[in-house]
């Protein structure tokens, strides 16, 4: 990936990591609980969410191996028996980030075929609505990638929360166990069952490909 690319991606990654941690602390306060409100966190303020591993070291250490640019941002702080719900209060807040991401990517592909448009009604092209559309796409590519990334129902990802609720009670008590080893349990899938993680990013790829034959008409020359 070339350095340019990387610099117009690097916000993009930002923002919509930021908006689905912040979705999850927004979520959990309208179903009662007000811990992320009371540390801070229910803020789009990107230096309150920044994890140094997950949010810096992690999205280099995937690019300078020539993988795709990822990474998350610190978990924003829930306490689920603040819920005046439960169970339904644990996965809404679970898939509101998944949402969230689902949502800017609709978001992306509009303005990616607004920007076209543009473009269109100048007569022509510039450099600067170049640059903004291709960091439209990247906004399309990154927030499919992370609404289906975090199905993943393997802790501490979003669709283990709703998993963990489905598994009958012993086996839930066991699942549960997984979190206090944090990214480990996803971390050794990724490396190790590869098969799983393309399966759940099948229809991001899907989806990417069907918002690109409806806006690809709109692709300004030279922008991707």
């Amino acid at each position: 990936m070339r350095l340019e690319d990387i610099l117009l991606l690097a916000p993009v990654l930002l923002f919509s990591i930021v908006a689905h941690e912040y979705a999850h602390g927004e979520a959990a306060y309208r179903q009662g609980d007000n811990t992320a409100y009371m540390l801070g966190r229910l803020t789009l303020n990107p230096l309150k969410h920044i994890d140094p591993f997950l949010t810096i070291l992690l999205p280099i250490i995937l690019i300078s191996m020539g993988g795709p640019p990822f990474g998350g941002a610190k978990p924003v702080p829930v306490n689920p028996r603040n819920y005046r719900h439960y169970v339904s209060g644990d996965i809404i807040v679970s898939i509101a980030g998944i949402v969230t991401n689902l949502v800017l990517f609709v978001l992306c592909a509009i303005g990616f075929a607004a920007v076209g448009l543009i473009a269109r009604s100048l007569g022509g092209t510039t450099s600067a609505l170049a640059v903004v559309q291709r960091m439209m796409y990247f906004g399309m590519w990154i927030n499919t990638a992370l609404a289906f990334f975090n199905l993943i129902p393997i802790p501490p990802l979003d669709g283990s929360h709703v998993l963990k609720h489905l598994l009958p009670p012993a086996a839930g008590i066991r699942f549960r166990q997984l979190y206090m080893l944090g990214i480990i349990p996803i971390m050794l899938v990724v490396w190790l069952l590869p098969g799983v993680v393309n399966a759940f990013m099948w229809p991001a790829r899907l989806l990417m490909g069907v918002a690109q034959g409806i806006v690809g008409g709109y692709l300004i020359p030279g922008a991707l």
